[in-house]
């Protein structure tokens, strides 16, 4: 593979993600291969040391992906609307509120 395709499939540091934003469900769904797919892509974010920001949940989907990526040392930043405090289960280490 030469350098410019390794740099577009992040074998190089050149336009390299920090962080990516993920918005998914508060809820797990009607298939496993939903919560499969969270857990795999907190994973893959693990593996290449990339921070996450998200809907701030801690339930569901959001949770999943949320929990792997700060178990596995990355960073994980939540935020949520001022309006969904009451009825959102925030994870409980660092969100935005707005």
């Amino acid at each position: 593979m030469e350098a410019s395709q390794q740099n577009a499939v992040g074998g190089g540091n050149k336009g390299r993600f920090r962080s990516i934003c993920v918005f998914c469900g508060s809820r797990h769904g009607n298939r496993t291969s939903f919560s499969e797919a969270a857990l795999d892509l907190g994973k893959k974010l693990v593996e290449r040391k990339i921070d996450l920001v998200y809907g701030g949940g801690s339930v569901g989907l959001m949770g999943l992906i949320s929990k792997t990526v700060f178990d596995g040392g990355c960073n994980v930043l939540g935020v949520i609307p001022t309006a969904l405090l009451p009825s959102e289960v925030q994870f409980q280490l660092i969100y935005l509120v707005l």
